[in-house]
């Protein structure tokens, strides 16, 4: 009751017309970058992040998360008229999604990721709203080695949960740790690797190397691929989006478990959206009686994963605002904004700032139902806007990068700092080196050093403390056990590598 109770703080919140408009914004400009393949909700987030900081703090992350799942909403109807997804979360629905468009189907497979994500997104929140005060109470015990095991644990994980060689993801983090380090020493105050720079007298702004990194980088892999410039729509009639009784028989439990599903493995740190989508999809298809349909246009292979990476967004503000532990590179950025206004997410967060907290989940609900009523109607818009030509598109998209990194500080050299990790990003990407681990190691950072640091201070320098308490150690086992489960396979491969070569020159 205590919860439903300050449920309508939050409406109260919610309702006030600036930030129903902003949320409204945050929601329409979501669906529309989910979309338009080429740009997905990190970069969409990057270029509307120095808005944010001329806005209330509470507007501001409304509209952000607006973006957020706004983005997953729309990322399936280019997964399934066009076969590519405008977000990676959607990579899942094309399997089945486009194949039910071939087959004259595409307005049951676009109602049902309708209304399964509105479904997925009110039980997130409501999720979330229980979830969240609970872990936060938990929290207030943590001191200096709690947070800096759970730092840890949040790095590893993330670099355990990255695509690609691990050992790529781990040379990102400590490099985003380095990275972080720029700027003024948490302790004593001393100038580190600034070079007389008033521009990193602060460190590296989060918005021109998020910018750099995933707008910049973004457009000019897309670009060189040249895949955008040559997408086609499949012809077909968008028609029949209220899915019949079949339809909704078939995919009513795949929502309901993908919106569970999604929910928890949201929670955890890393690509949330992604492998709630995967793992759905994986466990409808095992719990099919008719598994042989996945792949030619099954609607659960549509309705599952489309409500897992919905609710999964949900998910993910829960150890955000209540551990200040960002699990992927959107709670970065929204804890950057957060930050930017003094505001310090974790276990006071909740305590402190209730208007913010339910404010953004009161929105959340208005932001579901904004969603359901946006994208059936407007679906013929959608569909429209997909045709424009991406040399108009990626234009507009460097310039709304240039106006935004300069009007946060009106600084060039932060014009500069974002055109070089654009170069950078790019570069990583062709050489297989992913940006969200460098950006959530730059972000998490700072706190992992200060609370290294503190707990030292604490102890005299004994670094025992962090085995002594309970919590800390268990979390640093978790660590050094995904650590680990990375290293242990490369050595294995190298060893036997090894062992091979010299029995060959033996022979």
């Amino acid at each position: 009751m205590e919860a439903l109770g300050k449920l309508g703080l939050g409406f109260s919140v919610a309702l006030d017309p600036g930030n129903l408009l902003f949320c409204f914004i945050g929601v329409l400009f979501g669906t529309l970058v989910g979309v338009l393949p080429g740009l997905g909700p990190v970069g969409a987030i990057s270029l509307l992040l120095p808005l944010t900081f001329k806005l209330p703090p509470v507007t501001g992350i409304i509209m952000l998360a607006g973006v957020f799942y706004g983005a997953m909403y729309g990322g399936s109807t280019t997964s399934i008229l066009v076969n590519i997804p405008g977000e990676a979360a959607s990579i899942v629905t094309c399997i089945d999604g486009y194949q039910m468009a071939r087959q004259g189907r595409a307005g049951p497979a676009l109602g049902i990721s309708a209304f399964g994500s509105f479904i997925a997104g009110t039980i997130g929140v409501i999720g979330m709203m229980f979830f969240a005060p609970f872990l936060g109470q938990k929290a207030l015990s943590f001191g200096g080695p709690e947070y800096f095991a759970l730092t840890f644990l949040g790095l590893t994980l993330v670099t355990y949960l990255s695509k690609g060689p691990k050992i790529n993801a781990l040379i990102m983090a400590v490099l985003g740790l380095l990275a972080g380090s720029i700027g003024a020493d948490p302790v004593s105050g001393e100038q580190r690797f600034s070079h007389g720079s008033f521009t990193l007298f602060d460190g590296l702004g989060l918005a021109p190397v998020a910018m750099g990194m995933f707008g910049i980088a973004e457009v000019l892999e897309n670009i060189e691929s040249g895949s955008v410039f040559d997408r086609e729509i499949f012809k077909t009639t968008v028609k029949g989006l209220l899915p019949n009784l079949k339809d909704w028989k078939d995919s009513f439990w795949p929502i309901i478990r993908g919106s569970v599903l999604g929910f928890f493995i949201g929670i955890l740190p890393g690509p949330g959206p992604i492998i709630a989508a995967f793992s759905s999809y994986a466990a409808e298809k095992k719990l099919s009686r008719h598994p042989e349909k996945f792949g030619k246009g099954a609607i659960e292979g549509v309705a599952g994963p489309e409500s897992a990476n919905n609710s999964a967004t949900a998910g993910a503000f829960i150890p955000l605002l209540s551990l200040g532990l960002p699990g992927n590179v959107v709670m970065a950025l929204i804890m950057g904004a957060l930050m930017i206004h003094g505001i310090q997410p974790g276990p006071l967060f909740i305590g402190k700032y209730p208007d913010l907290f339910w404010g953004v989940i009161a929105s959340m609900y208005l932001g579901n139902a904004m969603l359901l009523a946006l994208n059936l109607p407007l679906i013929g818009i959608w569909v429209r806007i997909l045709k424009i030509p991406y040399t108009i598109l990626f234009p507009w998209i460097f310039l709304f990068c240039l106006i935004g990194v300069y009007t946060l500080n009106s600084n060039v050299i932060e014009i500069f700092i974002m055109l070089i990790f654009g170069v950078l990003g790019f570069i990583m990407r062709k050489t297989g080196f992913e940006g969200a681990p460098f950006l959530l190691a730059l972000v998490l950072g700072p706190i992992m050093e200060s609370s290294f640091r503190q707990s030292l201070l604490i102890s005299h320098g004994d670094l025992s403390i962090f085995i002594s308490h309970p919590i800390s150690a268990v979390l640093l086992i978790l660590g050094v056990a995904c650590l680990l489960s990375q290293l242990i396979p490369s050595f294995r491969k190298k060893k036997e590598g090894f062992l091979e070569k010299a029995i060959q020159e033996g022979d």
